[in-house]
């Protein structure tokens, strides 16, 4: 269930080194694994992040614009993926950048101060470089197996728990999280878990 997932996110965000006040729980959209992205975003707790993802560009602005309908009354938090342009223009609470644009975050930064700014990682090195590129937190994966990555390596969760502990940045778990697993994250390292399957089985997967 999103309840006991969302447990397990508070539990590492509170233990975290430095939580910052960022979100425990965050809803990655997904295009193939999560086409009625709305429709969980309602059932997300109070305080959660949801990252709009989507190749639709057409699409991609009327989900902004609904989403962040849905988060304003219930104190969600909307980030846009690889479209700061569009965040700016919808009143987001943010961007997210992928690995290979992790050096826009620092103009953004620049331009969006109050912004929260996060980037993809899949290394320690990743992680150094959003540092340096002044973002807020970074996104590590996959931990797991995931679906989003069939038959692709996965970090497993010691390893991506020794990346979070050396991180010169607040690392949210991602990729393969369910309910089930999530306790195998450990402690003192992850500030959340992002998850995708996760939630949008309520969870379960």
């Amino acid at each position: 269930m999103i309840g006991k997932l969302a447990r397990e996110a508070v539990r590492l965000n509170a233990r975290a080194k430095a939580s910052q006040a960022l979100p425990a729980l965050v809803l990655m959209m997904d295009d193939e694994r999560l086409p009625d992205p709305l429709s969980v975003a309602r059932l997300l707790p109070r305080g959660s992040l949801v990252v709009l993802r989507t190749r639709d560009t057409t699409r991609r602005g009327a989900l902004a614009h609904a989403l962040l309908r849905i988060a304003t009354g219930r104190g969600i938090r909307v980030s846009i993926a690889g479209d700061p342009q569009l965040a700016a223009r919808c009143g987001a609470d943010g961007a997210h950048f992928p690995e290979v644009r992790i050096g826009e975050a620092m103009h953004w930064r620049t331009r969006r101060p109050h912004w929260l700014i996060t980037c993809a990682a899949h290394s320690l090195s990743s992680c150094a470089g959003a540092f340096g590129a002044h973002a807020d937190a970074v996104f590590l994966a996959p931990v797991f197996a995931t679906l989003s990555h069939p038959g692709g390596d996965c970090l497993g969760p010691l390893r991506a728990l020794a990346i979070a502990r050396a991180s010169p940045l607040p690392v949210y778990a991602l990729g393969g999280i369910n309910a089930q697993n999530a306790a195998r994250l450990g402690e003192g390292g992850f500030v959340g878990i992002a998850a995708i399957g996760g939630l949008a089985q309520g969870g379960n997967r």
